[in-house]
C-alpha cells in the first residue's frame, strides 16, 4: 500500500473503483496513437504507470497489461492475441518496475528506468522471436521509445499534481 493509501485510508471498493477509472482511461489512451507499424503504440499506459504510483506495482501492473490489450484490439491484434498477451504482461512488468523504482530510488531514476525498458527492452526481447529480428527492432525503436516516454513523463507529472493537490 502506497504512503498516499495509507493517509487517506481508502477502503477496498473505493481502490478497484479507482483502479477502473484508470482501465477506463487507458482505454480513451489507446485510442491517441503513435505512428508505428503495428499500429499499437499509443497513450494507453500512463493510467497503468499513475497506477504503480498512487496504488502500488501489484494494482499498476494490471492496468497496464489492460490498457496495452485495449489499444492493441482497436487495431485487431496485429501481431496475433497471443504475442499481444505476451506484450501485456511486459507492460505489467515495467509498470510494476516504475511504481518500485519510484519508491525506492526515487522519481528521476524510475522515468529513465521505465521509458528504456518499454521503449528499448521490449522491442529487443521482440526481435529475438523467430519472424522478428533485427528489422522489427529497427521499425520499433523510434515509436515504442516516444511513446513510452510519453506515458511515463504523463503518470510522473500526473502523481506530482495530484500529491500537491492534497
Amino acid at each position: 500500500m502506497s504512503t498516499m493509501e495509507k493517509d487517506v485510508g481508502v477502503s477496498v471498493s473505493k481502490r478497484l473503483a479507482r483502479m477502473a477509472v484508470l482501465v477506463a482511461l487507458s482505454g480513451v489512451g489507446a485510442f491517441i496513437k503513435i505512428p508505428s507499424p503495428t499500429g499499437t503504440v499509443a497513450l494507453d499506459s500512463a493510467p497503468g504507470y499513475l497506477g504503480a504510483l498512487v496504488f502500488g506495482s501489484k494494482e499498476g501492473a494490471v492496468i497496464a497489461a489492460l490498457g496495452h490489450l485495449l489499444s492493441a484490439g482497436t487495431v485487431g491484434f496485429p501481431l496475433s492475441l497471443p504475442l499481444h498477451v505476451f506484450v501485456a504482461i511486459q507492460m505489467a512488468v515495467f509498470a510494476a518496475a516504475f511504481g518500485y523504482l519510484q519508491r525506492r530510488v526515487g522519481m528521476g531514476t524510475a522515468v529513465v528506468a521505465a521509458s528504456l525498458l518499454n521503449g528499448v527492452g521490449a522491442p529487443a526481447l521482440f526481435s529475438l522471436l523467430p519472424g522478428f529480428g533485427p528489422a522489427f527492432f529497427g521499425a520499433m525503436l523510434l515509436p515504442l521509445l516516444v511513446g513510452s516516454t510519453v506515458n511515463v513523463v504523463a503518470a510522473a507529472l500526473l502523481f506530482k499534481a495530484l500529491k500537491n493537490i492534497r
